[in-house]
């Protein structure tokens, strides 16, 4: 990536508020032809928003997108209509026992109306705070329980794939861990036994720095700084650790670029949970800043692989190891391509990526430290996914950032008759993702509060 040190937030603003009004028709073209009986939209097809049953994890993105929208314009409308989604539609998440996405789909929805209340943004409803406050408390629980113990007070919340694996993914989930220990609830197991949230938090993104994160030092032959793998595995007979492999990604060897950004981005907001935290929370679990320098070491790395395996514009393209970059040339030497007959570019990790890179940069700043390198990448990424060829204007497009991958291995993704891969088309978590990074540059633009997922 070649890193614009010079763009600042205000710069981006009326490509932001450009962004929103696009944003509005395509929440209200979703909302008003999907079938909601067959299920969530998870991505388009030649242009529309279609379902695809594998795991339940997207339809918080839908909601919480509208939440957004109004977050960043005002136009109450869009609030009306996510709790009215929410109140009907999102219930059954919030027990959801098969899945390791909590985080994505509570914290999305029932986490940013309870953020809104807490900045005044929306009015004090005691009934309402109680059930979302609620909400996020079983959430939290629920996947906190969805756990594999490795013995000594580590393991890691397990994939759906079972208790033997660990996905890079859900570091962004840990969200959900996050808030229902700060609304102080109480998770309890067999025979009465308290089992404290936080602890698993921090033994989960132990296990995945330790596992899932590489930092070469020669764990094995492809121990690139920074690299990540998209699931580890293990023996849950003794909890040994066996391997690394991928759903997603070409190779276990390879890194799946939106795994990358679900690192960047949980560890990033991680660091900023733990800071705002009493030490003495984490006596227990070997001290805050023990804690801090585990986070700090697997964000830095990440990101600078980051930084050093995307093109030029800060577009990934969708996995390092993908065979046909090599009859790209120098992928990483020029602008994206995403229409070119080779590789898909993964406009979605980098719209997760880039909030990351800024989390990570303000963080660090907030130390004391530079973080500017950070930050400066960040505003890169957004700048390039606010003009063309990723932001969609068509009207008729329900996306809105195009070029986004789902599934490349299962071939899930929609190929244009005209193209060999594909080309054009949008994910909810890409696009819902893009709305989260743009209001928190616009915050920075417009000097607003800060937005946290734990805050105010």
């Amino acid at each position: 990536m070649k890193i614009d040190h010079a763009v600042a937030p205000l710069d981006l603003l009326p490509a932001i508020r450009r962004m929103w009004d696009v944003s509005a028709v395509k929440i209200d073209a979703i909302d008003s032809s999907m079938d909601r009986g067959k299920g969530a939209p998870v991505h388009t097809v030649a242009g529309r928003y279609q379902p695809r049953g594998w795991t339940d994890w997207t339809q918080g993105f839908e909601f919480g997108s509208a939440i957004l929208q109004f977050d960043a314009t005002g136009e109450k409308r869009f609030l009306d209509m996510a709790i009215e989604r929410i109140r009907t539609d999102m219930p059954a998440h919030i027990t959801h026992f098969g899945v390791h996405d909590h985080g994505f789909n509570q914290v999305s929805t029932y986490g940013n109306l309870r953020r809104l209340t807490g900045e005044g943004r929306i009015p004090e409803d005691p009934w309402r705070q109680d059930y979302v406050d609620l909400a996020l408390r079983c959430s939290g629980a629920v996947q906190a329980h969805r756990w594999t113990d490795l013995g000594n007070g580590e393991g890691f919340i397990h994939s759906f794939n079972g208790p033997h694996s660990l996905f890079v993914d859900t570091m962004r989930t840990l969200r959900a861990l996050a808030l229902a220990h700060q609304l102080g609830h109480v998770m309890k197991d067999e025979g009465d036994r308290v089992v404290p949230l936080l602890g698993r938090l921090l033994a989960h993104a132990r296990t995945t720095a330790r596992h899932v994160v590489f930092y070469g030092e020669g764990r094995d032959i492809y121990d690139v700084p920074g690299r990540t793998a998209h699931e580890a595995i293990f023996n849950v007979t003794n909890g040994a650790f066996r391997c690394v492999g991928t759903q997603q990604g070409y190779s276990g060897f390879s890194t799946w670029m939106r795994g990358l950004s679900w690192a960047i981005c949980g560890y990033a907001e991680m660091l900023e949970f733990v800071e705002s935290r009493d030490a003495g929370e984490f006596a227990d679990f070997g001290g805050k800043e023990a804690a801090v320098s585990m986070m700090e070491r697997a964000a830095e790395a990440t990101c600078e692989f980051y930084i050093a395996h995307t093109a030029l514009d800060g577009i990934p393209y969708w996995d390092t190891g993908a065979p046909g970059l090599r009859d790209l040339g120098d992928p990483y030497g020029r602008a994206s391509d995403p229409g070119n007959d080779f590789e898909p570019v993964d406009s979605s990790a980098a719209a997760i990526a880039a909030q990351g890179l800024l989390r990570f940069g303000a963080w660090r700043q907030g130390r004391g430290g530079d973080g500017g390198r950070y930050r400066q990448a960040g505003l890169t990424v957004l700048r390039t996914l606010l003009g063309e060829p990723y932001l969609s204007t068509d009207s008729r497009h329900q996306g809105l950032v195009l070029h986004s991958q789902y599934h490349r291995p299962n071939g899930w993704d929609y190929v244009p008759p005209d193209k060999k891969i594909p080309f054009g088309e949008a994910t909810m978590w890409g696009d819902y993702h893009m709305r989260e990074l743009a209001l928190y540059v616009q915050r920075l633009a417009e000097n607003g509060p800060y937005v946290t997922f734990f805050g105010p």
